[in-house]
């Protein structure tokens, strides 16, 4: 099922984007021009009334974002997990000694080396998904991996080697 988000523009006050959930429930974003964000829930019984205005501080729209960003993306890997036999998903914390703190992901050659793919990147609650291999590991982050058991295994060895000669 495709969502379809309504944009209006709100004249002096700045851009509201409405859904309506598949159970029927209409809500929305607007988003102020000084900055401020209000969650809105609309009245079932009449759409045009609003039920509940949450005003969020910028972190709270940040965190709330990364809750659904980083849901929705394992849900979907869940579901691809369960469409293809014999792949599996994993999240594997990169460790403070690991090699590859400050380096680029293409550094690893995880693919490469075990057919494994390095799908998203969890960092302080921000999803980066698809990663490019520019893309450099800070001690802490998390990556989310699909493969094999062994492709998978093999992704954690590399990401725990802590030998700087390899």
């Amino acid at each position: 099922m495709r969502v379809r988000v309504e944009q209006t523009a709100l004249p002096g006050i700045g851009v509201r984007h409405d859904l309506v959930t598949e159970s029927g429930r209409r809500l929305g974003v607007v988003s102020h021009r000084n900055g401020r964000r209000d969650l809105v829930l609309y009245d079932p019984d009449d759409p045009d009334s609003c039920q509940a205005d949450i005003p969020l501080t910028d972190d709270e729209a940040e965190a709330l974002a990364d809750i659904l960003g980083a849901s929705l993306m394992l849900g979907q890997l869940s579901g691809l997990r369960e469409q293809a036999a014999g792949l599996l998903t994993e999240q594997i914390a990169i460790p403070a000694g690991s090699r590859y703190v400050n380096r680029m992901l293409g550094d690893t050659k995880a693919r490469t080396r075990t057919s494994a793919s390095i799908v998203a990147v969890l960092r302080d609650g921000t999803v980066n998904v698809s990663p490019e291999p520019s893309f450099r590991f800070a001690a802490g982050d998390v990556v989310v991996v699909v493969g094999t058991r062994q492709g998978l295994d093999g992704v954690s060895a590399i990401l725990a080697d802590s030998d700087p000669d390899g």
